[in-house]
This record gives C-alpha cells, sequence and structure tokens, in this order.
C-alpha cells in the first residue's frame, strides 16, 4: 500500500479488527449501486471514500430541481445532466485511485444479467417495485449478494439478501414479500413526499452493511430486516424466513431470455409531442388519477379511470388509436400504459405524460392547456 492510500485509509487501517487484510477486500471488491437518487448518493459517497476498488453506477435519469433536497451528490449547476455520469465525475475526485464506471441505461430484464454479472456485490437503491423484484430475481438467478434498503413516509428498510448465514440458510426479497404490489397501490416518494434526511440516513446504513459484508465484520443483516423511524429514532429487527413452497415463481434464465419485446419502451412524451397529438387529433387522454386529486384538467377532452379501478377493459370503447396516461407525477400514468402496451390486439399506441401534471402544469398553461 502506497503512502498516499495509507495515508487516505488511514482512520479506518488503524480501527481494531480492520486493518491491511479488510482494506485490501475493500480494493478487490466490485461493487454495483443501482440508482444514483436518494439512497444511491449517499451510499456511493461512503463506499467510494472507503476505497471500494471498482464501483458501478446505474441510473438513465436526470438530475432535476427537486432531487437537491436529498441527493447532495449533485448542485444546483448539475440539472439537467445525466446522474450516473454527473456521480462518477464527482466521486472520481473524491478517490481518484479507484476504478468507477457509469452505466446510463435503463434497467431492464433484456440487460439486467449482464449488467450484474460484472459486479461481486449489488446495492438496490432504486425506489419503485418493478426494478426491486427484477434485480432481485436476476441477483437471485446469479447467487449475487443483495443489499436492499428503501424509504416510505418517516421509515427505511434495509436487508441483506442471497447471503447465507451460520445455518447455510439464505432469503431474499420475495420472501419478504412474494408477489409484487399493483401498480399505483402503494405510493413511492414523488407520490408520498419524503424528508431528505431519511435517504441519507438509510443509504448511509446501507454502505455500513455492505463494508461489513465485504470486510467480514460481525453483525451484517443477513436474513434481517431493519426498520428505522425517523420520528422516534427506533430500530427494529425482525428475522426473515424462507417463504412457503410455491409462494412466489422461482426465477430462471427463460424469465430473462428474448426479452427485448417485453422491455420494448412505452413512450414517455414530452410537453412538445403531447401537444402535438391534441392537435392532431384521433388522441384519448385517460387520467388515471383518483377522483379527489387535484388540479383538474382543463381545456382538453379527457376520460377520468383511476389507477385503482383500470383493468384490461377499461378502454372498451375507446375508438381513437392514440391513448395517453396522465397522472400527477408520470409513476401511475407509465404503469397505465404498460399494462396494455403487449395487448397488440387493440391496434393502439400508448403514451404516458412524462413528469405528470406536477412537472409540466407551468409547461401546459404556456401551451394554453390550463390545467
Amino acid at each position: 500500500m502506497s503512502a498516499e492510500s495509507f495515508d487516505r485509509y488511514e482512520r479506518q487501517l488503524v480501527l481494531k479488527g480492520f486493518g491491511n487484510v479488510a482494506q485490501m477486500k475493500l480494493h478487490n471488491a466490485k461493487v454495483l449501486v443501482i440508482g444514483a437518487g436518494g439512497l444511491g448518493c449517499p451510499a456511493l459517497q461512503y463506499i467510494v471514500a472507503a476505497g471500494v476498488g471498482t464501483v458501478g453506477i446505474v441510473d438513465h435519469d436526470s438530475i432535476s430541481t427537486n432531487n437537491l433536497h436529498r441527493q447532495i451528490l449533485y448542485s444546483t449547476n448539475d440539472i439537467g445532466k445525466s446522474k450516473a455520469e454527473t456521480a462518477r465525475l464527482h466521486l472520481q475526485a473524491l478517490n481518484p485511485e479507484i476504478t468507477i464506471q457509469s452505466h446510463v441505461v435503463k434497467l431492464v430484464k433484456s440487460n439486467v444479467l449482464k449488467l450484474i454479472s460484472s459486479y461481486d456485490f449489488i446495492l438496490d437503491c432504486t425506489d419503485n417495485f418493478d426494478s426491486r423484484y427484477l434485480i432481485n430475481d436476476a441477483c437471485l438467478l446469479l447467487k449475487k449478494p443483495l443489499i436492499f434498503a428503501a424509504v416510505s413516509d418517516y421509515q427505511g428498510q434495509l436487508a441483506i439478501f442471497n447471503v447465507s448465514d451460520e445455518f447455510g440458510v439464505a432469503v431474499n426479497y420475495r420472501d419478504l414479500f412474494p408477489i409484487p404490489p399493483k401498480p399505483g397501490e402503494v405510493p413511492n416518494c414523488e407520490e408520498n413526499g419524503v424528508l431528505g434526511v431519511l435517504p441519507g440516513i438509510i443509504g448511509t446504513m446501507q454502505a455500513a452493511e455492505l463494508i461489513k459484508l465485504i470486510t467480514n465484520l460481525k453483525g451484517a443483516l443477513i436474513n434481517k430486516l431493519l426498520t428505522y423511524d425517523l420520528l422516534t429514532q427506533q430500530i427494529y429487527h425482525i428475522e426473515i424466513s424462507n417463504a412457503e413452497p410455491g409462494s412466489y415463481p422461482k426465477p430462471s434464465m427463460k424469465d430473462f431470455e428474448n426479452s427485448e419485446q417485453v422491455d420494448a419502451a412505452v413512450a414517455e412524451i414530452e410537453v412538445a409531442a403531447f401537444k402535438h397529438l391534441l392537435e392532431e387529433g384521433n388522441t384519448c387522454i385517460i387520467d388515471v388519477r383518483e377522483l379527489h386529486e387535484f388540479p383538474k384538467l382543463n381545456g382538453f377532452a379527457y376520460k377520468q379511470i383511476p389507477m385503482s379501478i383500470l383493468d384490461e377493459d377499461s378502454l372498451n370503447g375507446i375508438s381513437e388509436t392514440n391513448v395517453v396516461f396522465v397522472c400527477q407525477h408520470g409513476i401511475r400514468s407509465l404503469h397505465a400504459a404498460e399494462l396494455f402496451h403487449d395487448q397488440s390486439d387493440l391496434n393502439k399506441r400508448f403514451y404516458s405524460l412524462k413528469g405528470g401534471v406536477a412537472r409540466w402544469k407551468v409547461a401546459l398553461k404556456e401551451l394554453e392547456l390550463i390545467l
């Protein structure tokens, strides 16, 4: 170890039970962080500072103003830039001794196995159930240790999956939650809000669990779920056991093979494209928000079919070729578009208004589509 490296890691090198052996384990580890947002930013900063030798960052999103209260790796000058690439640049400046790779792609079935296979440890720092189950199933199939974290309201959760305990038992995310919730059933941070400090706390805990796992420090949350309550500062632990056989489908390679058709992107349209479809005609707008949600839409005809009752028969009687789903933040509308995406017999094109009403209301007003 060079003198510069010793200076950099001195405070952990002199720590009892750590030393050079643990530091070399960190240096030799390859870690993939999926999601460079509220959880990913603090997790990335601490694992990079600790000296993890190879770090990959997966995120296809760009930085927006409403990210900055919790995603403190970024600054106002970074708005509009790629999260993964901007994170890489900032983190490389923090620790130029390690290798950092950015993957500016959306994680889908057709690329998840290839991305994950190149790394030893996976951190799930995503904020939606589709990604969590996809990451879990891929890690289960490839036998990759998975450090999971999530936040909701004033609580955070943390666990380690796919690592055997002293009894040889290993659990995964589906042992905790076997079946994904229905689209829109559980609101995420965009829908529910979040205090910026909460993902900071949980993301830092996630980095700590990774370091413990890599260096064989005792107390890692293997087969345990930690729940943290921000309001009371209380922490709870529960043991996770294997679910009953048949509780959930076991992933197989066939699930990920020939999946390009499944992953074909549902079009998320910007406001200009939305305006063009309205002018073109032959377009049906469907508001999938619940009836009590505001602001109400004005300026164009639309149907309101709340996500809670939307099903495969909801489009019966709709003759338009283009169907644009709208919601508050673009989350539920994307799920709605995906629900009908594979029904090619409908002979329709499905879209989701990117960012939803909350993000685009000012732009829509400028286009004289008053909300």
